[in-house]
Parts: C-alpha cells; structure tokens; sequence
C-alpha cells in the first residue's frame, strides 16, 4: 500500500548543514555502516531502508506499517545518536521532515531530479541518490518497494533533465567551491591536496583540471579510485590515506570530502602537513560531518571554505535554474500520478505469481488422480486430445488474470 512508504529527511532548509551531521549515521567504514543500518532497520521494524547522506541532506527512505507520529520520531533520532541534543528530541518537527504515501514519493522525486538541492538542477545527487541505492540493495536493505520508487525516481529525473533546462550551465557544490579558490589566484603549480576521491572530489577535480592545475596530490582510502583522478593531471600523484601521517611536501590549499563521519584533518595531521610553513593556506571542506576539525581553522592562518558558506553563492547562481522550476514541477506531476498504477500492477504481478503453478497443479490433479480411470480407459487418439484440451485450458486460464493486471483491471 502506498501509505507504506516513508521518508525522515534532514535537509539545509531547515538547518545549518554544521547541524546535520547530528542525523548522521557516525560509523568508521562501510562494515559498520552495514551494522547499523540492519541494527536500525530489525530495531524499528521496518519491511525496507535506503539510507542517502550527501553535503545538504540526510534521509531515510523506508517501507513500513509503522505510524510515523512523535514518540516514533523521538526514538527513531535517539537511536541514530545517543548524543542527540535535547533541543531536537523536544521538538524534532522543528528540524526534521517527515513525509508518508505520495508525500513522500514526491519528495524522493524531488531529490532525485535535483529539485530539493541546495543548488537546483546539479546533477550529482542522482549519482549520489544510485549510488547509496547500490549499497543498500547490496546489503539486502531494500526490496520491491523501494526498487520501484527508484526506477520511477531515475525515470522521472532523465526525463526533467531532457525535457527542462534546469540541468543547463550546470552549477553544482563542487564548482562553487572552486569560485571561491579562484578568488585567490593561486599559481596553476600551486600545490593542492585532494583527500577523498569520491563523486564530489572527482567534480572538484574536473574543475581544476578546467583551470589548469597541475600540482595535485590526491589521498583515498582505496588508492586505484585515487589514481584515476591523479591520472587527469600532469603532476597528480597517488596515495593511501595511511600516507598522509607521512606526507612531508607541504601544501597551498586542500579540499577534503570523504565518507568518513569524524574529522580526518585533526591538529596533529595538520601540523605534520603543514611542515612549519608560514603563510596562509586555503582549506575546503565540503563533507558532512565536517572532515577538517573545527579547532584546525580557528587556531591556524588560513582561508576557510566550508557547504554553509557557499549558500549566498549558490542563490546568485539560481536565477535562471528557478524559471525551469515550474515546467520540472509541471512533468514531475504526471510521473507522480502514473506511480500508483505501476505500484497496483506491480503488486498483482507479485500477487499473481503463483497463479501459473496452481493453474497447472490443478490439471496434473484433474488427469493423473480424480480422472485417471477414465482417462486410463480412452484410445491412444483420444487422450492425445484430451491432453491438447487440457494443455489450451491451462495457458488460456493462466493468461486471464496476468492480462487483467497488466491492464489494471482488478
């Protein structure tokens, strides 16, 4: 039933992005991400769960009998954190969205066709939105339900993007990062650390690449994914996040993003990065948590750059995206009335499954058990077209009811 799905959803409408990692999922790997999103789903009962954490956004989407009302809510989010402050637990609605039925498959439409980003119409959060959808079914949180909504989510987002130009003169998180570094005129050898290699690093990439960079030194947990943006420079380099303790090359500037939920540039990393060179450096942190400690820019001589303080930037670079907006919305529509449709067939096609098997139990009975004496008892001819008949009978009774729910007649 469509009322099944549900969605819990942080976003930077309603908190500072500093503020969204309390909704995060705070784990050291993807093994115990894995743990705690089982843990998080057998705890709740819930039937399905697609967990998706980007830069502006934390949500769960999920399938489930559960009412979604405040003593849920409260400790759904304790569960999440312990930690948790006693603000949000006082009055989470305050800080979370909470969506069920259409509501909230028009809310993951959203998401996936970019139209409840930070920067509408980037076209990252659809790879981000596949990408956490993978993970999930991987690990066998996901099943028919939320495999649906999905399909139609992708479906929906290509075709806004075709037929709309809110993707065009793309603008995405990454690209206002790199505005802001160009500000400061850096030298195109200037040295610059790159530590993570997912899709956000690997736009930040493209983009110093576009403006002819060279000196790039990239950093991942998996080192092949770090060599593939490494091989898109000159001078680019790759290394293990275990070698940054021992990374004595200086640096101008560094952008951090990665997967992981605590500060991986600490003040003791810095420190040995930093090589007792002077002057001031150039940090982007573009994660969610934050992976560059807060204490690492308050007490060192640098340029921060972090997601809240590319929101000004991002609304400068909106103006034109916003007048597509309603023809997105317009498209979005008919997708959204077409999906209880496809949910109802769906649902027969599953409910119908076993029609076929049935159906033919019933004529193996027929012939081999409450008619086998007199089928025993007729000519070789006769019980040859007895079986035809019976063999007709079955493939038409079987195609009946599968006809009936393609076409949504019951």
């Amino acid at each position: 039933m469509l009322d099944r799905f549900k969605i819990v959803t942080v976003t930077h409408k309603k908190v500072s992005l500093h503020s969204i990692s309390e909704f995060v999922v705070k784990t050291s790997d993807s093994a115990s991400l894995r743990v705690r999103l089982e843990d998080l789903k057998g705890t709740f009962g819930l039937n399905e769960l697609l967990y998706l954490a980007t830069c502006n956004r934390v949500t769960y989407f999920f399938h489930s009998e559960q009412s979604l009302n405040p003593t849920f809510l409260t400790q759904f989010l304790r569960h999440l954190n312990p930690e948790i402050s006693a603000e949000i637990l006082e009055r989470p609605l305050d800080f979370v969205n909470v969506l069920e039925g259409m509501d909230a498959i028009e809310h993951f439409f959203q998401v996936a066709s970019s139209m409840d980003s930070m920067v509408i119409g980037e076209r990252q959060i659809l790879g981000q939105l596949r990408e956490a959808y993978d993970q999930c079914r991987a690990w066998g949180l996901v099943g028919d339900n939320l495999r649906l909504a999905m399909d139609q989510a992708v479906v929906t987002a290509k075709s806004i993007y075709a037929n709309t130009r809110i993707g065009e003169k793309s603008v995405s998180v990454a690209s206002l990062a790199i505005q802001k570094l160009m500000r400061f005129h850096l030298p195109k050898d200037a040295r610059i650390l790159v530590i993570g290699a997912g899709q956000t690093n690997m736009l930040v990439a493209k983009f110093l690449h576009k403006h002819h960079f060279e000196n790039i030194t990239v950093f991942n947990r998996t080192v092949s994914k770090a060599e593939e943006i490494a091989a898109m420079f000159d001078l680019g380099r790759a290394f293990s996040f275990d070698d940054l303790a021992t990374y004595s090359e200086g640096f101008d500037a560094m952008v951090v993003c990665t997967g992981l939920t605590d500060a991986v540039i600490t003040p003791a990393l810095y420190a040995q990065l930093l090589q007792g060179e002077e002057g001031s450096k150039i940090l982007i942190d573009l994660a969610i948590p934050h992976n560059i400690a807060r204490s690492v820019a308050a007490e060192n001589d640098v340029h921060y750059i972090e997601i809240d303080g590319l929101r000004a930037l991002a609304q400068e670079n909106m103006g034109f995206r916003e007048q597509e907006v309603q023809s997105a919305k317009e498209m979005m529509a008919e997708f959204l009335h077409e999906f209880p449709k496809i949910h109802q067939q769906r649902r027969l096609e599953i409910a119908l499954r076993q029609v076929p098997e049935e159906i033919r139990a019933v004529k193996d009975r027929a012939m081999n058990e409450v008619f086998h004496k007199e089928m025993a008892g007729l000519d070789n001819a006769t019980r040859v077209l007895v079986e035809r008949m019976m063999e007709y009978m079955e493939k038409k009774c079987i195609g009946i009811p599968m006809k009936a729910a393609k076409e949504g007649m019951l």
